[in-house]
Order: structure tokens, then sequence, then C-alpha cells
């Protein structure tokens, strides 16, 4: 397992456009959710791993918020 993939994201805006780009493919669907974040210069292994592997999403998140 990687660790670099779950460092807690210290940029605040593009954390938000995570956070967005999640809440993109609940409401409408993935190809969506992928535009969206491609759109906003989300790097691809980032948009694939939040939208495509949501169980380490959230994995990470606990991690942050016990920190």
């Amino acid at each position: 397992m990687d660790l670099l993939q779950y460092l807690p994201r210290v940029d605040a805006a593009r954390s938000a456009i995570v956070d967005r780009g999640i809440e993109v493919q609940a409401s409408f669907s993935t190809l969506c959710a992928v535009e969206y974040m491609k759109s906003h210069n989300i790097a691809p292994h980032i948009i694939q791993r939040v939208l495509l592997q949501p169980a380490q999403r959230r994995a990470a998140a606990q991690v942050m918020h016990k920190n």
C-alpha cells in the first residue's frame, strides 16, 4: 500500500473541488464528475481513486479526522 495515496489534502480549494466532484457523481453520474474534476485540473489518479474506489476515500477521510 502506498501511504502517499492517503495524505490529507492541504489545499482547501482543491479539497472543495474534489468534494463537489463526489456530489456531482452522486447527483448525476461518474462521467459528469470526471469531467468536472478534469476541468478543474485534478490529477487523473486522484479522480480515479475518489470516484472509483470510495472505500479508500472513506478510509482516508477517517484518518484525517482522527488527527
